[in-house]
């Protein structure tokens, strides 16, 4: 697989790609960089997976490797993300493995690792454990020991999540007509009854996964959703993905209400009551710039993370920020869940939408999107981060940076196995962003190519 981890944990092609052995070693090496030598108890580890049809083939693996180095694996069952971010808090667990790809198809899984603090593991760890699984050999990495780990079964991990989102939310919702899309994933058994339970009349949809069809709805298919909210004349609609960790919305007329617009919308609210810690809040490079001139008209402060949520995670800790998050609907309350939990912004939305008697199309205005136009440019491995230094290239991108000034900005990164540099520019007129990211693109392919 090469590289194993990447911004968001490890992902391949089930199987595959990512093997059950590679797996076995993964949920070894986990247990040797975090349980210590000191303890006197048997470490304990948690595992959840998705609706895909391999994470229990996954499963298996991370079991018999983390039983093999001597700690107790517990089972957890298909929950969200931040459900086993929540768990090994309120279970003092010495860290855990959720089994998924995400947003993406059931083709594709893999891992995400946290530690005891239910937050992601940070790069060091991650490389300690990469070392470990890619460097050691196989007798070196598997040793002999007089007693192994077991493997039980949780039995609450659902209901212990369940009352902690009723508890942080305390929301409302009586009088919305809402629809909720579960991709096929996570949130389908729980979010139903969880948004009842808070007095909304709920439509669910996307909630019959047979371990194929993970993400064939959702945040990633929009339009069942947006014809259904329109057809039955509901308040909004509201769409997760496999994983349960993204949210995008629907507003009465069929239009998507992205992380943008929700980060606004919840940022303004803090705010007012007081809740916006440091007055901040924590955006990448793929936010528009509509979120960014929102925040500066409304006296927020923008601080800048890496893409990724690990990433994005690290900066909120650091900066001590209550909120943060990308227009994808990755969005992070730190204080209240220490991941993303699609189920925690939907209520959040949902509870500004009611509080406010307003619709959501008419509370989407709180931010003017910029238009955006966004070019890939495929470049040879040779000149991987070397064409950051070529004149020709930085003259332009400089060029136009300075002619944009405050109306515009221009995002350039490398990206990828297979190298290629993604060009953004974002400007109030579409067709002087267009022939600028073009002329970029142009440039760098002209001076990148065999």
């Amino acid at each position: 697989m090469g590289k194993l981890f990447g911004k968001n944990g490890i992902k391949g092609i089930a199987v595959t790609e990512f093997t059950c052995e590679t797996a076995m070693h993964i949920g070894t090496a986990l247990v040797r960089v975090l349980s210590g030598e000191s303890k006197d108890n048997r470490a304990k580890f948690l595992i959840a997976k998705d609706t895909r049809s391999s994470s229990d083939a996954l499963e298996s693996a991370l079991c018999a490797g983390i039983c093999s180095a001597g700690a107790d694996a517990e089972l957890l069952g298909e929950i969200p993300v931040s459900a086993l971010a929540w768990n090994i808090r309120e279970k003092g667990a010495d860290g855990g493995i959720m089994i998924t790809a995400s947003h993406s198809n059931a083709d594709m899984n893999g891992v995400k690792l946290f530690s005891a603090n239910g937050y992601r593991l940070d790069e060091d760890t991650e490389a300690e454990i990469e070392r470990l699984v890619t460097d050691l050999p196989e007798n070196e990495l598997h040793i002999q020991l007089k007693e192994y780990g077991k493997v039980t079964q949780c039995d609450n991990a659902v209901e212990s999540y369940i009352e902690r989102l009723e508890e942080i939310a305390n929301a409302d919702l009586k009088g919305l007509k809402i629809a909720v899309d579960c991709a096929n994933g996570c949130t389908s058994s729980i979010a139903g009854g969880l948004f009842e339970s808070l007095g909304a009349e709920v439509f669910v949809m996307g909630n019959s996964p047979d371990r194929t069809n993970i993400n064939t709805s959702g945040s990633m298919h929009m339009e069942s959703l947006m014809e259904f909210v329109v057809e039955n004349k509901c308040s909004c609609g509201i769409a997760f993905d496999g994983s349960g960790e993204r949210c995008l919305a629907v507003d009465e007329n069929g239009s998507l209400v992205d992380g943008d617009i929700i980060i606004a919308l919840c940022a303004r609210s803090m705010k007012k009551h007081n809740k916006l810690n440091n007055n901040t809040i924590i955006a990448t490079q793929a936010n528009n710039l509509g979120l960014i001139q929102f925040a500066k008209a409304n006296k927020i402060k923008v601080v800048d993370a890496p893409v990724g949520e690990r990433s994005m995670v690290q900066k909120m800790l650091e900066c001590d920020c209550s909120i943060g998050g990308d227009p994808a609907g990755h969005i992070i309350f730190p204080d209240e869940m220490p991941d993303a939990d699609g189920m925690l912004t939907g209520i959040k939305l949902l509870e500004i939408l009611k509080k406010s008697g307003e619709t959501l199309s008419n509370l989407s205005s709180v931010i003017e999107k910029f238009p955006q136009v966004m070019l890939n440019v495929p470049i040879a491995k040779k000149f991987c981060e070397v064409w950051k230094n070529n004149n020709a290239i930085t003259d332009v991108i400089d060029k136009y940076e300075t002619e944009l000034g405050d109306e515009g900005r221009i995002i350039i990164r490398e990206t990828g196995r297979e190298p290629v540099v993604r060009i953004r520019v974002e400007g109030k007129n579409f067709s002087i962003i267009n022939n600028m990211a073009i002329k970029i693109a142009e440039t760098i392919k002209e001076h990148t190519e065999m």
